[in-house]
């Protein structure tokens, strides 16, 4: 891959992963815009160090609530910190099911397909414009949300539906702290990140050339600053009720999508 196309799918990757407009969603469209031409393998290569760049920008914003949940856990209390580890944890469920069991036909769904982008993103903006016009509370997550919004989060896993977007909207939509609906959206997903890596880095499918380190590198580099800026900057919007902005991005680059799709084929 060269090196500006790394860079460029990098910031793809850290400004979606918490932005609500589809980081896959995007990745599909970048990657049919600057041409494809990884093998699967080096593919799946570049999109776990991507991950794993977001998911450690996710740690460094969140980080005194990841130390504060680790020291509520060790103290083997029902204490809020052992709940609120629970409820993500519950969260987790629907996603692991059915990544477990439908990963082939989930995989199907990649790789090209920008007029299913296009729609999903639609539906994003659906939800987005919903929970932008949704009144603000002090409710915190409670352990039935939880798996709802778990739900959420595992239809998000279809391209074009943003994580961040869904699970942060059923959060809203179902009456808690938008604050709280997106600190919660995004320590929710930091162990699915980790243990994605961790299945795809052993399952022997992942291979290394090391004329490919300087792109991976500066990949992973755009990925992370740019995550750390996004996920900062998203709390801010979803407390300032800033989400129809983000719908009617979605709507416009869906639209393009589409019609891209049709064009192409």
């Amino acid at each position: 891959m060269d090196i500006i196309d790394s860079i460029i799918l990098g910031i793809i990757q850290g400004l979606t992963e918490f932005l609500p407009v589809s980081s896959s969603g995007h990745l599909e469209i970048g990657k049919a815009i600057l041409g494809d031409n990884l093998v699967p393998e080096e593919s799946l290569l570049f999109t776990v160090v991507l991950h794993f760049a977001t998911a450690l920008s996710t740690m460094v914003v969140f980080r005194k609530d990841i130390l504060d949940i680790i020291k509520g856990i060790l103290k083997f209390q029902w204490n809020e910190d052992m709940q609120f580890f629970t409820k993500i944890v519950i969260s987790m469920i629907p996603a692991v099911i059915i990544g477990y069991n439908y990963e082939s036909q989930l995989a199907e769904l990649f790789g090209g397909n920008i007029q299913l982008v296009g729609y999903m993103l639609l539906l994003t903006a659906f939800l987005l414009y919903l929970a932008d016009k949704a009144k603000d509370t002090n409710k915190k997550v409670s352990f039935k949300n939880a798996l709802v919004i778990g739900f959420a989060q595992a239809i998000a896993m279809l391209p074009g539906i943003s994580r961040s977007g869904a699970t942060i909207s059923t959060s809203v939509l179902l009456g808690n702290d938008k604050t709280k609906a997106a600190r919660f959206s995004f320590l929710m997903v930091v162990p699915l990140i980790f243990g994605k890596i961790a299945k795809d880095v052993l399952s022997g499918d992942i291979t290394y050339d090391s004329s490919n380190f300087t792109s991976l590198s500066l990949g992973f580099i755009a990925a992370f600053v740019t995550g750390l800026f996004a996920c900062t900057w998203m709390i801010a919007l979803v407390k300032k009720s800033k989400l129809s902005y983000f719908a009617l991005y979605c709507i416009v680059v869906g639209i393009i999508a589409i019609i891209y799709s049709y064009s192409a084929g």
